[in-house]
């Protein structure tokens, strides 16, 4: 916030000198005299004395903007909110196009429990704010009053556009991580409302149940979507993963079936052949797994799963060097996917190629470790997501 506070009076200096230049010579001369003391103060880093200078010059000048802008910036980041709000306000009315000094507003006004007139002034200039700093900090606070009028929402789509300045800073990841979790249980409970005997409410429980780890209630209530409407879109290829996932090997046998009724129903299906590929290698079926993964991947170039499963079988024909191709693009878009560093150092060491071998094997541990650690974090939380899933990220 001091960053946000530095910018905010820099980029203001001096806007008020024709208001200043205007008035009687003397009085003039005297605003012009505390301006620029107020400023020489700030670029000595003494903002309170910077505070008291700005305050004389509006008591010689009450309409100059750069002394009301700058004493009401002054005055909020000492959480004086309450006198900094009519000298930030005067200062956008009198020049409307100053957009850091309306966010600025509107998180006094949030301060002061002024919710309306806060959301107002912070939704006009979120979009305009250029700096990332300012307008993350804007859109925090904007979040902040959308989540607690319950305007989900609004509330994402500021979430989205913060993310594109900062997607790695935590407090917009928490604040993504709280609302899409809210919209969840919102759709959970409309839906339940709305049609609570629907394939498509078996399908959400069923994918509830997968979150908690109940393989066996999960695979229930699929099965019930698609008794109640074989045709919901792409549940036969969620039963099959379900059914993979269990650790009943008749269950695990009904999969190739249900990925199989995929296709026949989506022949697009790039997920459901990759799969059909995976199980193909596991019956040692080397040249059917080729022709499913190649299948996919005509469908979608790149796709990481089949991308994955070939290379495997180029690796376990003792043809590394056709696998090569395949990985190393895949390592380079994707620096975690450990299974792609550990498929490429496997192809590294057949080819005698010992320090690649070497490098990428230890990218495989080191990003193994930190995947470890999420699945931690996550079960601590009574999050714990599949073991496939953090695989294939």
């Amino acid at each position: 916030m001091k960053v946000f506070s530095l910018l905010l009076l820099l980029s203001l200096g001096g806007v008020g000198s024709a208001a200043a230049q205007s008035a009687g010579a003397s009085t003039a001369k005297q605003a012009q005299t505390h301006e620029q003391k107020a400023h020489e103060l700030l670029s000595q880093k003494k903002p309170a004395l910077a505070a008291k200078e700005f305050a004389a010059v509006l008591a010689l000048d009450p309409n100059n903007i750069d002394a009301q802008a700058n004493l009401g910036v002054l005055l909020f980041f000492q959480k004086d909110y309450a006198q900094a709000e009519p000298h930030l306000r005067k200062a956008v009315e009198q020049q409307p196009g100053l957009t850091k000094i309306r966010a600025l507003l509107g998180m006094c006004e949030r301060n002061l429990g002024e919710s309306e007139l806060a959301r107002t002034d912070l939704q006009a200039v979120v979009d305009q704010l250029k700096e990332p700093s300012v307008r993350i900090e804007a859109g925090l606070e904007l979040i902040e009053l959308y989540t607690a009028a319950q305007e989900l929402p609004k509330a994402a789509a500021v979430v989205e556009v913060l993310r594109q300045d900062a997607p790695a800073d935590p407090r917009i990841l928490y604040a993504a991580y709280r609302i899409y979790s809210d919209l969840a249980g919102e759709a959970m409970l409309d839906l339940s409302l709305a049609a609570p005997e629907s394939g498509q409410m078996h399908q959400a429980m069923a994918h509830e149940l997968g979150r908690e780890r109940d393989i066996p209630g999960a695979i229930a209530n699929f099965r019930k979507a698609i008794a109640v409407d074989p045709k919901l879109p792409g549940i036969h290829f969620e039963l099959a993963e379900a059914l993979r996932a269990s650790s009943d090997l008749k269950l695990r046998a009904e999969a190739e079936q249900e990925y199989q009724m995929a296709v026949a129903a989506n022949s697009r299906d790039e997920k459901s052949l990759s799969r059909l590929g995976d199980i193909a290698v596991e019956k040692d079926d080397f040249d059917g797994a080729v022709a499913y993964y190649k299948r996919a991947l005509s469908l979608v170039p790149g796709d990481a799963d089949a991308t994955l499963g070939l290379a495997h079988v180029y690796i376990e024909k003792d043809e590394s060097a056709s696998a090569l191709p395949l990985l190393e693009p895949l390592v380079a878009a994707d620096p975690t996917n450990v299974v792609a560093h550990y498929r490429l150092s496997t192809a590294y060491r057949k080819l005698k190629r010992s320090a690649d071998a070497k490098r990428e094997m230890d990218a495989y541990q080191k990003y193994r470790d930190i995947k470890e650690k999420m699945r931690a974090v996550y079960k601590e939380m009574r999050l714990d997501t599949p073991q496939g899933e953090l695989d294939n990220k």
